[in-house]
């Protein structure tokens, strides 16, 4: 999503590497074949997690970039790492947070009973998928509903609409981390962040600007 949102032009940026701990990501042949430069930092052969960070830490820094999107990593990332990139380290997460934190969101919203379900993009901080949050979308969640059809609509209908847009808010300077919460640009407003994804067509990239 976030390479055909750069190819389309909603995103104003370059895409620069792609890092996965997991050699079989299949992100990484998205990546590749997209002609972006891939590496692989495998857990193992690290001592602890401070040092996976830090071998981590220096493959993103090798390429300097501006903004640090996590996308699939299922790792937790300790202090020192959350802390070198503040403010430029993003994450989305598949629930509508601060509700269901953590893993199985999509079984968890269907126990709970919760009527809307959806992801947000969040500023990455030392404790678990509580950041501030950059940009939410949610749809209702019907009775035919499974885990497995949720969570397949959360990606298709939700996730690969709002990482690009909040990727493009940041890279424009619209929405940036200041003294802990959200910072709102010139012709922004708090309604922006929040979007309904019920009734959109499958071509729509977002129904926000």
């Amino acid at each position: 999503a976030i390479v055909r949102a750069i190819e389309a032009g909603r995103l104003p940026a370059k895409l620069v590497r792609v890092i996965s701990n997991r050699a079989s990501a299949p992100g990484l042949d998205i990546a590749r074949r997209a002609g972006v430069d891939t590496r692989v930092v495998p857990a193992a052969g690290h001592a602890d997690r401070a040092a996976y960070d830090r071998a981590l830490a220096r493959e993103i820094d090798a390429c300097n970039p501006d903004i640090v999107a996590l996308a699939g990593f299922m790792r937790i990332l300790g202090s020192e790492f959350v802390q070198r990139y503040a403010g430029r380290l993003v994450n989305i997460h598949p629930s509508l947070l601060p509700r269901h934190r953590g893993l199985d969101t999509h079984r968890r919203v269907l126990d709970c009973g919760d009527s809307r379900h959806g992801a947000s993009v969040h500023f990455v901080t030392e404790a678990l998928d509580a950041g501030p949050v950059i940009l939410q979308g949610s749809l209702t969640v019907t009775a035919d509903d499974d885990e497995a059809s949720l969570a397949d609509r959360v990606m298709q209908r939700v996730e690969t609409r709002i990482y690009p847009q909040a990727l493009a808010w940041l890279a424009t300077d619209r929405v940036r981390l200041h003294d802990g919460q959200v910072r709102l640009g010139d012709g922004m407003r708090e309604a922006d962040q929040y979007a309904d994804y019920d009734n959109l067509s499958d071509d729509t990239p977002h129904p926000i600007r």
